[in-house]
């Protein structure tokens, strides 16, 4: 269809020649003068392909932002397109299987979290939990996540989906954080977060206990979205063989990659881990 420009009559635009194939001059330039690729762009598509399969999820958004940081001036089309003809794809989406009970007789708390307007560090935290298909049995995580930054300040896994394990996820946020008052702790109204022992613990270190509403699992979507990118970029890519070996994975995934590495469209294209030190500067030259 292309080669039909070049026969039209001399006095034919190269606009109009655009318009009748419904393609940018850009294009018809690219297929009337094919050309080998310079040695710049093929250190580019060779970054885009690495940073592809380091974060097989990212779309071309975020591999956009991540090739920016590395030094290389592109936009999102010219990423888009050269993602299109490398191939490179997002890894797609598992089966789901709930580990939240909610069929239980105990105190509901409000959505407390619904009408916060978050500004801050350690102003909301919340709470979710899910599985992890090992080699021979399924064991459960727990993680805690401070809502402002995205960041993971509490995990902890287990074979049990009792209430010690979102107790031990609990723990080591409140060992790592500090508890300011009106700190809200926002979960699912899940047998493990309604227990009596979860909720006096809560109420012991300060927190304000809030829940979401009953099959509203839009209530809680930091969490949810953070157990999506947490199975898209580290447990679906992965066959643990033990328990063991899960944890260290794990565990390495949430500090390094996940709080210090990866890209957050709604932190503007950046880490947990450095939004968190640039707000604090921020905050602490900013006058009263």
């Amino acid at each position: 269809m292309i080669g039909l420009v070049e026969q039209e009559a001399p006095g034919t635009s190269l606009r109009r020649g655009c318009q009748v194939l419904c393609v940018s001059r850009a294009t018809l330039y690219r297929h009337r003068h094919p050309r080998r690729p310079a040695a710049a762009e093929m250190e580019l598509r060779d970054a885009l392909q690495r940073a592809a399969l380091a974060w097989p999820s990212y779309g071309y958004r975020r591999l956009t932002h991540e090739l920016q940081r590395q030094g290389y001036r592109v936009n999102h089309k010219r990423v888009r397109r050269l993602m299109r003809q490398d191939n490179l794809l997002c890894v797609r989406r598992r089966r789901f299987f709930a580990t939240t009970d909610s069929a239980h007789g105990r105190l509901v708390y409000p959505n407390l979290a619904r009408t916060l307007t978050v500004r801050g560090p350690n102003q909301l935290w919340v709470a979710d939990i899910t599985y992890l298909r090992l080699r021979h049995e399924f064991v459960y995580l727990a993680v805690m996540l401070d809502a402002w930054s995205r960041r993971c300040i509490g995990w902890h896994l287990s074979r049990h989906l009792h209430e010690e394990l979102a107790l031990g996820a609990l723990e080591v946020a409140l060992a790592h954080r500090p508890v300011p008052p009106g700190l809200v702790h926002h979960s699912d109204r899940g047998v493990q977060y309604a227990s009596g022992a979860y909720t006096t613990r809560l109420t012991e270190a300060g927190l304000a206990i809030s829940m979401s509403r009953r099959g509203t699992p839009y209530d809680n979507a930091y969490a949810e979205s953070f157990i999506k990118t947490l199975k898209h970029e580290e447990i679906y890519l992965n066959e643990y063989a033990d328990l063991a070996e899960a944890e260290a994975s794990i565990e390495h995934f949430l500090v390094e990659v996940y709080n210090r590495r990866r890209l957050h469209s709604a932190l503007g294209y950046r880490p947990p881990a450095e939004y968190e030190a640039r707000a604090t500067q921020t905050m602490a030259v900013t006058p009263l």
